[in-house]
């Protein structure tokens, strides 16, 4: 049995999902399906990014899951004009604020906070004024967690892609890394941040950060996607829901 303050939620990631429709036109394979799927496995929440050029989530998946899903949405967006409206006509449970640069891959680091402070700033404003969580994606550093204090975040995510990256090359943990993190977390947690992980995480990644133990929860996508097609998607997630329960119990 797990203690209510020792649970690890579980975000479920289906952008893929949304990548491989796209990738022919149609509809199949459909997002939706993945979201109920992980709804009946265990997963706690959808994750789903709005990107500005819609290559994989598009407006009316963020419709559908909004009333048709019984999770949480979590909706990753850029700090523009346009994905804030969207935000808050369809006011998901929260909103996590990334950087987005049109010929990404995939999102490559942290928000810049120092940056963008003014921008950040209206756009967190405005969504919690609309009774919508806000997290900030972000490096695991200081000065960010600072600023994103200052600004009125909720949650900070932080950004797990180094740590991930370097143990799946060897398969070995990288205490330095892993102490950095435990350290970052922590100290948001205790200026009164929720905080999240998430980025590159595996089966054994998401079993060595879960052991961080303020962390609330974990958002994971491309993995469980990719493994899904071996495994099924089912599979694959009650199988993360057991690692995280093992490792909080």
């Amino acid at each position: 049995m797990i203690a209510k303050d020792n649970y690890l939620r579980l975000g479920v990631n289906i952008d893929h999902v949304a990548t491989i429709r796209n990738a022919r036109g149609g509809f199949h394979p459909d997002p939706l399906r993945a979201a109920n799927i992980a709804y009946q496995a265990g997963a706690d929440g959808i994750t789903a990014h709005l990107r500005e050029d819609r290559r994989h989530i598009s407006d009316r998946d963020i419709e559908r899951l909004i009333k048709e899903i019984d999770l949480p949405l979590n909706l990753e967006m850029a700090a523009t004009k346009e994905m804030l409206d969207i935000a808050i006509k369809h006011k998901p449970n929260a909103c996590c604020i990334v950087p987005e640069k049109r010929q990404e891959v995939t999102t490559e680091g942290g928000l810049n906070l120092s940056a963008n402070i003014n921008k950040l700033s209206d756009c967190i404003n405005k969504l919690r004024g609309n009774a919508i969580r806000v997290s900030l994606f972000i490096d695991p550093q200081k000065k960010d967690i600072e600023i994103a204090k200052e600004l009125g975040a909720d949650i900070v995510e932080i950004h797990t892609g180094s740590f991930a990256n370097n143990f799946n090359k060897n398969g070995e943990i990288h205490n330095d890394e892993f102490d950095h993190l435990n350290d970052i977390s922590i100290f948001a947690h205790e200026i009164g941040l929720e905080v999240h992980a998430g980025h590159g995480l595996t089966f054994e990644t998401a079993r060595v950060i879960s052991r961080i133990n303020v962390l609330k929860e974990l958002n994971i996508g491309h993995f469980i996607i990719g493994e899904a097609v071996f495994e099924g998607l089912d599979c694959v997630i009650k199988k993360f829901r057991a690692i995280l329960n093992s490792e909080r119990s």
